[in-house]
């Protein structure tokens, strides 16, 4: 349960944190960095005592990607729940991290695997937010063709989160890959429809049409530097906010 500290004064109550796959890397070429794993699993600890009811949704970049396997020959359907099945091992070692700082968690894949996770239910998942567990989205959608970012945005709408959180290696975002061009000028804010005019790499483009039209904010931000979750969930500026 949440700790008595609850009554810090946060300006979100209900968040859904994306981590891409690649977040949980480190500089690993591959695979998963426990450390970094641990460091971020410390974040969620110390929001989730603050009251905070959290979702998570985790990518599977670092282990399989359905689109270059896909454009490399394989079939997109069968890449996809390569891909899924990719998130359901990261969604499994993050409930470890989470349960081993004494985090009530519950992984829910969109693909049945009741050994493993619970199913997907809507109202079993927010219930289990109320009672102060993290949940923690795996398997996507369950559908071929729609990314975790896509399934971030529709989990976040079921449960009703107050934003979407992307946790990235990169502390916003910029006009250009800051990673490899100099001079990347970043935004503090930025409107739905400029990341989609613009093809700003935000989130792909059904992502952010579906917070468009249910105008669900986005805060785009660094995870790896630490505290930054904490300062984004007490209201700080961090990042970049994506809104209306």
């Amino acid at each position: 349960m949440p700790h008595t500290s609850a009554m810090v004064e946060t300006k979100y109550k209900r968040i859904l944190l994306k981590l891409s796959g690649e977040a949980l890397m480190g500089d690993k070429d591959y695979g998963i960095d426990t450390d970094v794993v641990k460091s971020i699993a410390s974040e969620i600890r110390e929001v989730h005592s603050l009251g905070v009811q959290t979702a998570i949704v985790i990518g599977g970049g670092n282990i399989f990607r359905g689109v270059s396997a896909s454009a490399r020959g394989m079939d997109r359907a069968a890449a996809d729940y390569v891909g899924m099945l990719a998130t359901v091992i990261n969604s499994l070692i993050f409930q470890d991290a989470l349960e081993k700082k004494n985090v009530f968690t519950r992984v829910q894949s969109a693909i049945e695997m009741k050994e493993l996770a619970e199913s997907y239910i809507r109202r079993k998942a927010v219930r289990h937010l109320e009672k102060g567990r993290v949940v923690i989205f795996a398997a996507g959608t369950g559908n071929p063709y729609f990314t975790t970012d896509t399934a971030a945005s529709l989990r976040a709408m079921e449960i009703h989160a107050d934003v979407i959180l992307k946790g990235t290696k990169v502390d916003g975002v910029y006009d250009r890959d800051p990673m490899k061009e100099g001079g990347a000028v970043k935004y503090d804010n930025l409107k739905y429809i400029d990341v989609l005019k613009a093809g700003l790499k935000v989130m792909d483009t059904t992502a952010i049409s579906l917070c468009m039209d249910n105008n669900l904010p986005i805060v785009v931000f660094n995870i790896k530097e630490t505290g930054n979750l904490l300062k984004i969930v007490r209201g700080e500026n961090v990042g970049t906010l994506v809104s209306s």
